[in-house]
């Protein structure tokens, strides 16, 4: 089972380091200079990745937020309304480009397309 280990000294999370020297797996504070042998030589990685799209889609009634920026040049491609907030993807991956997401103003539509 995989744990978090934490710095006796300062608290802070202690991160896996290999010893070259020692060819030894160790875990190490990066403020600082604690470091301690691992118990197990298995270090596990675990990356969660949000797409932008499926984050947007838990916030309700975006059309009717006052900070968001309108815009009156894209008509919505569902009713065909004028009126569309608009917002920049937060997605700060690399590979990712820049995406719009609209949403339309008609309370009773409120469609959510990308440009």
């Amino acid at each position: 089972m995989a744990s978090f280990k934490f710095c006796p000294d300062c608290s802070n999370m202690l991160y896996p380091r290999e010893d070259r020297v020692r060819q030894q797996l160790m875990f190490a504070c990066r403020n600082c200079d604690h470091q301690e042998e691992a118990e197990n030589n298995c270090v596990y990685r675990h990356e969660v990745t949000h797409i932008p799209s499926e984050q947007t889609m838990v916030i309700a009634d975006l059309g009717s937020d006052p900070t968001l920026p309108r815009t009156n040049q894209v008509p919505c491609p569902k009713c065909q309304f004028e009126e569309a907030v608009y917002f920049q993807s937060q997605s700060r991956h690399p590979d990712t480009r820049m995406t719009l997401y609209y949403v339309c103003c008609r309370p009773t539509c409120q469609y959510r397309w990308t440009s």
